[in-house]
């Protein structure tokens, strides 16, 4: 899986890069932007329908549009695909501390853990505040 990864974050550095796609190298954060609402809306079209096929297809799409936005970063130098993972590795961490943490307690409802991601996503979002 690592290489397949890989592999996709090399090709759209290429489809980007001098000699790439004409299309693909004049894209921005913006111009993009509509194509990640239509992904979006096709994943959950296929979710809904139980298109089992189509729904890996369109999840294909979207990840297309994250490795997109991510060689963006990379090109004006504010982050990569790594980070991207990096920050998603530990926000995951972060906000499941019944599984992660140091004191796991009695297991929890599915509710209750919605709840405590929702309570750790504020308070991230207020040290964020805080911060800037």
């Amino acid at each position: 899986m690592k290489a397949r990864f890989s592999e996709l974050v090399r090709l759209m550095a290429r489809l980007r890069a001098p000699g790439g796609c004409p299309w693909d190298a004049k894209q921005t954060h913006d111009s993009l932007l509509k194509f990640l609402r239509e992904e979006s809306r096709e994943v959950a079209h296929a979710v809904r329908k139980r298109d089992w096929e189509n729904l890996q297809e369109e999840l294909g799409d979207v990840l297309l549009q994250v490795l997109f936005h991510a060689e963006l970063a990379r090109e004006s130098g504010r982050f990569d695909i790594g980070d991207v993972m990096t920050t998603l590795r530990e926000k995951l961490v972060r906000r499941h501390p019944h599984v992660f943490g140091p004191r796991k307690g009695p297991a929890l409802s599915p509710a209750e853990v919605l709840r405590r991601w929702e309570r750790i996503k504020a308070d991230e979002k207020r040290s964020l505040r805080k911060r800037r």
